[in-house]
């Protein structure tokens, strides 16, 4: 996908989600999943507290949110692309996520299993495109352009 060029000197060229998170480290180990590797992380004692990860042209940073996370509260949605989802799926499996099967608009299964459900197929992404519940369950929807 090509981007468009610049639509004025200074207009925004590059967005990169900033995420609190319950647990920075856990959030990294997660996403390393997707294929995200750590670029830069700060710490104290009681682990990371900011970090940014990156995968291809893709980038996202976390922060350790100062209170509790409610992801039935989650302001943004993460929508992510592979050129392989059938794939990407299998390897979430192998990895120890919980097959959530077919989507029914319910929440994930309860007792902070990772869950990655059944491929769709929807009009808008008919190569097809999953669910997953991240650590904090945060949803992240992973779409196959072709």
């Amino acid at each position: 996908m090509n981007a468009p060029p610049v639509a004025f000197p200074g207009a925004v060229n590059r967005l990169v989600p900033y995420v609190h998170v319950a647990d920075v480290d856990a959030s990294l180990e997660f996403y390393a999943k997707l294929g995200f590797a750590q670029r830069h992380a700060m710490r104290d004692a009681n682990g990371a507290f900011w970090a940014m990860a990156h995968s291809g042209g893709a980038e996202i940073m976390f922060a350790r949110a100062d209170g509790p996370v409610d992801a039935h509260q989650q302001a943004v949605l993460f929508y992510m692309y592979t050129d392989r989802l059938i794939d990407l799926r299998a390897k979430l499996l192998r990895d120890g996520l919980h097959d959530g099967g077919n989507f029914t608009g319910a929440p994930g299964p309860a007792g902070g299993r990772r869950v990655v459900f059944a491929i769709q197929h929807p009009g808008h992404m008919p190569a097809g495109e999953m669910r997953i519940a991240d650590p904090d369950g945060y949803v992240i929807l992973v779409g196959q352009l072709s």
